[in-house]
């Protein structure tokens, strides 16, 4: 397994900060909820550590995560959907790909599953 098979990244040429909140407003234009939202660099300054900046989105919807916990409650465990802004040599935009979940829960199709990843890609894209 390498890290394209669970995760969905693009560059962009905005900064940090500016891709953040295009984030922020493609998670609502695409009508899911934003619970919350770690600045992964400060939490680690606090600690003593230095990193350049990271921020972890913490996204849902609840028509998805409805018909997955339905199914099977552990499902939790990879709930919610993330999407992380990242600084690296340029700034990233990454989200989780679903379509891993069926490996671990097999009442989750496949299906099912890539229509959660088709939203999450169409947010980083529209983020991009």
């Amino acid at each position: 397994m390498n890290v394209d098979d669970f995760a969905y990244i693009v560059e962009t040429e905005k900064s940090f900060d500016d891709a953040v909140v295009s984030v922020l407003k493609a998670v609502e234009q695409k009508g899911w909820s934003i619970f919350q939202i770690y600045d992964i660099k400060e939490r680690l300054a606090a600690k003593g550590f230095e990193h350049k900046p990271l921020k972890i989105i913490e996204i849902c919807s609840g028509k998805h995560a409805n018909n997955f916990l339905r199914k099977n409650r552990l499902i939790s465990l990879c709930m919610p959907c993330k999407i992380n802004v990242l600084q690296e040599d340029k700034v990233k935009i990454v989200g989780m790909k679903p379509t891993i979940i069926p490996q671990f829960f097999n009442e989750i199709s496949q299906e099912e599953a890539k229509a959660v990843e088709n939203d999450v890609k169409e947010i980083v894209d529209n983020a991009r």
